[in-house]
């Protein structure tokens, strides 16, 4: 069974715009999916990138006319200037890092509900009310919002890490742990659904 790192932003709206087709197709191909929430302004300063706010109008012009094409051909709801953004990551990718832990729950649908609250329900998912919110409406203890703070903040500095040195420098971003194959961008799932056929 192949395994999938998922390095993903809480806050990422390319992540939103990846839905949940990563889940469908692990499952299409029995592989497993391990979700690796990052810092990504950090992951862009460690690794040659710029932050939104640096990066010149030209690009961030296209990137406004990039966002809604792709929201219109997958036919979801986006805000390209969304009421909360960007809020603190950490809380939500807390959150994440202990619901995986805690199991029991629609792990992708989790993270899908926090990228989904920020491009498409104008939500800061920075706010406690709202994470404990989204744990519950996705099967997890509402209580892991505060329970699982002090491993969150340790394992989401270690993803940094292991981001780095797997060659990611972006979300989403995803590593076929036995084949070493990268895939960055939502865009890109159709090569990651071929490449796991060809296992």
């Amino acid at each position: 069974m192949a395994s999938i790192d998922y390095y993903l932003g809480t806050i990422s709206p390319y992540c939103y715009l990846a839905g949940l087709r990563l889940e469908r197709i692990a499952a299409r191909h029995g592989a497993g999916v391990t979700y690796k929430p990052v810092d990504l302004l950090q992951l862009f300063d460690r690794t040659g990138g710029v932050r939104p706010a640096n990066r010149h109008a030209s690009r961030m012009d296209y990137r406004a006319q990039e966002l809604l094409r792709w929201a219109d051909h997958l036919d979801m709801p986006f805000n390209l200037k969304p009421a909360h953004w960007p809020v603190n990551m950490a809380p939500s990718s807390y959150a994440v890092i202990a619901a995986q832990q805690a199991g029991g729950g629609d792990l992708g649908g989790l993270v899908h509900g926090f990228t989904r609250a920020v491009w498409a329900e104008q939500r800061d998912i920075s706010e406690d009310g709202v994470i404990r919110d989204i744990l519950a409406a996705h099967g997890f203890d509402a209580g892991l919002a505060d329970s699982g703070l002090f491993v969150g903040a340790e394992t989401y500095g270690r993803n940094l890490e292991q981001a780095v040195e797997a060659g990611a420098f972006g979300a989403p971003f995803y590593v076929v742990r036995e084949t070493g194959q990268k895939f960055w961008g939502q865009d890109r799932l159709d090569f990651l659904d071929r490449h796991l056929a060809s296992l």
